[in-house]
């Protein structure tokens, strides 16, 4: 039996001018969540978008609200982030200083928690914390762009982090982000991711709503 894959489409490749329209139509796709990536120019090159637009997003859409914090203290915005609707919020490794009191922060504000890995961040040094965890984020681009190139070495990480979680027998999900497509998604699914994120696959396809179905299979 095939398990069911939880599709992320990323509105940082949406139409920002025509956002509620493109909302709209993941509303009524097959997309369980929406994904939200909120850069601060600090710790990725890029800045993208903060709250407004999460508390937008949040507004006009019962999927899950899955927010990225690619973001330099993220603990400080814990608050705010439940506050502007987001279901999911996953901080970066390398970014949070106390990492188990920041999961416990983000649960306590009623939100499900997740550490997210840049590609060179081992899966290895989430030993300690992954019974505090609902969510690891791997990304398989280094994160500040969209529509860049998957990093192969990616699939051995997720199967090195499926063990552990199986092992250990914790109720977390595998989440993937960066060049997620039609061939990188199955792989990553065999692999033992749970949730794919995808954008550039999504949003610059002719049938979008295809696009994710795709995914899903």
């Amino acid at each position: 039996m095939n398990k069911k894959v939880i599709v992320a489409p990323s509105v940082l490749s949406a139409d920002f001018l025509h956002l509620e329209r493109d909302i709209q139509m993941l509303n009524e796709s097959e997309a369980q969540w929406i994904h939200l990536d909120i850069m601060d120019g600090r710790f990725v090159p890029n800045i993208s978008f903060g709250l407004p637009i999460v508390s937008a997003v949040s507004s006009i859409t019962e999927k899950v609200c899955d927010v990225h914090l690619m973001i330099e203290e993220p603990e400080k915005y814990i608050e705010a982030f439940a506050k502007a609707g987001a279901d999911v919020l996953t901080l970066h490794y390398e970014a949070t200083r106390h990492l188990h009191r920041a999961m416990q922060q983000v649960r306590d504000a009623g939100m499900k928690a997740g550490v997210v890995l840049n590609p060179a961040t081992p899966v290895e040094l989430l030993r300690d914390v992954l019974p505090y965890l609902d969510l690891v984020l791997l990304m398989s681009v280094n994160p500040g762009f969209g529509g860049q190139k998957f990093i192969p070495r990616i699939l051995d990480k997720t199967r090195r982090l499926r063990r552990m979680i199986d092992e250990g027998g914790y109720d977390v999900l595998i989440e993937v982000d960066g060049g997620v497509n039609a061939e990188t998604g199955p792989q990553l699914v065999k692999a033992g991711a749970d949730a794919l994120v995808a954008g550039s696959y999504v949003f610059g396809s002719k049938d979008p709503a295809a696009a994710i179905r795709s995914l899903m299979q």
